[in-house]
């Protein structure tokens, strides 16, 4: 089963794309075929990937034109540790895309669109979104299959992550979305349990959304080496290959695996 995941918050600085990275390259390790779609105008997963800017016709922005003929910009991530893991780029281009969305026919529905006249063979297709509740968010949100929505552990991130399920709700009826997406849970971030708010929160989120039958997953832990790793464009394993928050990611990869339905496979790490 191909899984479409929208890595979605409202929030700046809640830990999207250091989500999105980490699960695509654990999950690439484990055998499966990962495809890391960039919406966010920032463009913050190419630096974390160690890419650089492409030029406009080899990002998102591309695929999104009425003129697209199939062709999807697929640039590999780590090559030299891995071959299962791919990015679409974005970039400030999406800016522009972002306006024509509101104007065309099928804004909402275009990357669906997209993914169903020609389809990615890969697992897991990972839509790293930008922090608004925008064109762009609700286009991921059509396309997707599942969503997931990382949090700070902050009682303003906390209040902003439920006008997220309001706007959520909302879409999948505005849209019609048969079936709509699975809400896979949510994802606390920068977990530092030496603050008390963060503990306390840490505590009580499991219930809170335990009410609306929602998922609440480990909570990644806040570390320096996550800045240190995408500054240097690598994941934390390939950056601290024993660092012990490598742990934190576990739960919510091994419930995705379980979604693609596939056995886990021999790592694929090959040397330089």
């Amino acid at each position: 089963m191909q899984i479409r995941l929208a890595v979605l918050s409202n929030a700046g600085g809640s830990g999207k794309t250091t989500l999105s990275v980490h699960l695509a390259y654990e999950l690439g390790l484990s055998g499966f075929k990962v495809v890391l779609m960039d919406l966010d105008p920032q463009g913050s997963l190419t630096l974390f990937c160690g890419l650089t800017p492409p030029e406009p016709e080899q990002t998102l922005a591309a695929v999104l034109q009425d003129k697209f003929d199939g062709n999807w910009p697929l640039t590999p991530c780590w090559s030299e540790h891995t071959k299962k893991v791919v990015i679409c780029q974005g970039g400030m281009v999406l800016t522009q895309t972002a306006d024509e969305l509101v104007l065309h026919k099928r804004g909402a529905y275009l990357l669906d669109d997209c993914l169903s006249d020609y389809p990615l063979n890969h697992d897991l297709i990972i839509f790293d979104c930008p922090a608004t509740l925008g064109p762009l968010p609700l286009m991921a949100l059509a396309a997707s299959t599942h969503l997931v929505v990382p949090v700070q552990l902050e009682p303003k991130s906390i209040q902003g992550a439920a006008h997220l399920l309001e706007w959520y709700y909302y879409n999948c009826r505005h849209l019609r979305l048969k079936p709509q997406p699975e809400v896979l849970g949510f994802v606390p971030s920068q977990y530092d349990r030496k603050r008390a708010v963060h503990r306390q929160l840490q505590e009580s989120l499991p219930a809170q959304l335990e009410q609306m039958d929602i998922r609440a997953f480990p909570a990644i832990r806040n570390s320096a080496e996550f800045v240190n790793a995408s500054g240097q464009g690598l994941p934390l394993r390939l950056h601290r290959p024993s660092h012990p928050a490598l742990s934190d990611f576990r739960e919510i990869t091994s419930h995705l695996a379980k979604l693609m339905g596939k056995p886990k496979k021999k790592s694929n790490i090959m040397s330089a």
